[in-house]
């Protein structure tokens, strides 16, 4: 049952660090001009959306080669 509990926090902490490795990340590119003006809070909303989107993504891939990579060596 210990194993479940530490595999769960190891998923959480992984999906919650690559969202805003991302979110970080996407805050370096100017997208300005993709969007119309006066709408800063739909652009913010925008951003975190798809921060947890693309995030939850590379987070799964990353815990899915560790989970090979564990299944390999054992």
């Amino acid at each position: 049952m210990q194993v479940y509990g530490v595999d769960a926090a190891v998923r959480i902490a992984s999906h919650l660090a690559f969202t805003y490795l991302f979110f970080w990340s996407l805050q370096s590119f100017r997208t300005d001009s993709l969007f119309k003006k006066n709408h800063q809070s739909q652009i913010r909303m925008f951003y975190v959306l798809f921060s947890f989107a693309i995030g939850y993504l590379i987070s799964s891939c990353f815990l899915e080669i560790l989970s090979l990579f564990r299944h390999l060596i054992l």
